[in-house]
């Protein structure tokens, strides 16, 4: 353990102005009783939803709701933003002190936040992996909302990293019969990992009892919506921030009773929330990502102090990218 960071300036990545970061320092406060200190191993960037952000695309009426926690700064520039970070408690509670643990925070080498705010990260499971924990509850409240069982056909559009997610989830139901569904042919490897099928927009079939949608696109929507059968649901993840879209209710839309679902992490699926607070399903998130295959949705890793330099291509120009991993020294 290195020594205890009171005392440190701690370096935060900030959105600037459209296109652009640019890294921050201030001071760190002492912790209190209630507080730990977080010396950061390994945070997420989110393409989809960051890459609205450092676009200057979240739109007025959503900018208290799109807060992050722990968020400095206010849409749409300067703002502190990010809500993926693993790192080590380096001065806390006893029982947290040394222990590596996962923080809705954005990006940043060190930072206080109230003990309360941590969820310990189970042995066996790497920073890499911890790191994606907010993306995992995403999909695992996108299955609660679905009401997906055993045996059911799935159809998953859009193979970024939720997506893939929520079809590794789907696949481990018994008997379930999934399908991701993207315009790239290489993410059938993936989609075979995580024992799905893999298949072309136009090699689906209206046949699926339960569509998830993730690809923040109207064709995409229009894709999920002519896979779903009759009276299927088609469950809706992806956040398309100031844009238009387009949405095809024509066609067999009406006569197959389609069900068009939102689903979104902010609140706890209705038919868990009774007994599932957010603290219990981040820390079942957490505790998924034991799987070591969750590993390959890692395809690009860009040192802290790099960031501001190399996160707006990746972000706009690498359409193959899925997760982006920050790593701190």
């Amino acid at each position: 353990m290195t020594p205890a960071s009171v005392g440190r300036s701690a370096k935060a990545l900030w959105c600037v102005a459209p296109g652009r970061y640019e890294l921050r320092s201030y001071g760190l406060d002492a912790p209190d009783t209630d507080s730990v200190i977080i010396r950061a191993l390994a945070s997420c960037v989110s393409r989809g939803t960051e890459r609205l952000v450092l676009a200057g695309e979240v739109p007025e009426s959503e900018f208290e709701r799109m807060r992050a926690p722990f968020q400095r700064g206010d849409f749409p520039f300067p703002v502190q933003y990010g809500y993926q970070s693993v790192g080590i408690v380096e001065k806390g509670p006893g029982a947290l002190e040394g222990r590596m643990v996962f923080c809705l925070h954005p990006h940043q080498d060190v930072y206080r936040v109230p003990a309360s705010a941590v969820t310990p990260v189970p042995e066996g499971i790497p920073p890499s992996r911890a790191m994606l924990a907010a993306n995992m509850e995403t999909a695992l409240n996108a299955l609660w909302d679905a009401g997906a069982g055993p045996g059911d056909r799935i159809t998953v559009v859009g193979g970024g990293v939720v997506g893939l997610m929520v079809t590794a989830l789907a696949a481990g139901l018994p008997g379930a019969d999934v399908t991701l569904v993207d315009v790239r042919p290489g993410r059938a490897e993936i989609a075979a990992a995580f024992g799905a099928r893999f298949a072309l927009p136009a090699q689906i079939h209206d046949d699926a009892d339960i569509v998830f949608h993730t690809s923040a696109s109207a064709a995409g929507l229009h894709t999920a919506l002519a896979a779903g059968g009759f009276e299927a649901k088609i469950v809706e993840l992806s956040w398309y921030g100031t844009a238009a879209t387009e949405v095809a209710l024509g066609g067999a839309f009406h006569s197959r009773r389609l069900r068009l679902i939102a689903s979104q992490v902010g609140a706890v699926s209705p038919e868990r929330r009774p007994r599932w607070p957010h603290a219990r399903r981040l820390a079942k998130a957490v505790s998924l990502l034991a799987d070591a295959r969750f590993e390959r949705l890692v395809t690009h890793r860009v040192a802290f102090e790099e960031a501001p330099a190399r996160l707006p291509s990746l972000l706009t120009d690498e359409p193959d990218a899925l997760a982006i991993q920050l790593t701190y020294e």
